[in-house]
């Protein structure tokens, strides 16, 4: 199995409950880990693999859509994922919001989820 590490990534989103985060919004990390089987021809052609950028970009696109809770919104990413890429097995998915609407609160707080593919 293979695994694509894409970490550390940095959007701004409006994702949250609490009053004001749908118009300010906030910085959010993400940090995913996708495991798969590479398809028959191995290694030497990116056709067989999943393209990094691609995945990249799905996660993008996700995190542009407002959605209050970070697990739905976990969940809705790794669905993507799952549903684009058939040889996937496993997603590790960790969301975190980095400017935290609690008061004397320092640090970030977020969610991490998973999902496993026995196909």
């Amino acid at each position: 199995m293979t695994t694509i590490h894409l970490h550390n990534l940095i959007f701004h989103g409006y994702h949250g409950l609490y009053d004001g985060e749908d118009k300010t919004g906030n910085r959010f990390e993400v940090n995913l880990d996708v495991g798969y089987e590479v398809k028959k021809g191995g290694y030497d052609d990116i056709g067989n693999l999943i393209n990094y950028v691609d995945l990249y970009n799905l996660v993008r696109k996700r995190m542009n859509t407002a959605t209050p809770l970070l697990e739905q919104l976990a969940d809705g990413i790794m669905r993507k994922i799952a549903r684009e890429y058939k040889q996937v097995r496993e997603i590790r998915i960790s969301i975190f919001k980095l400017n935290v609407p609690i008061e004397n609160f320092e640090g970030k707080l977020g969610i991490s989820m998973s999902m496993n593919f026995d196909k």
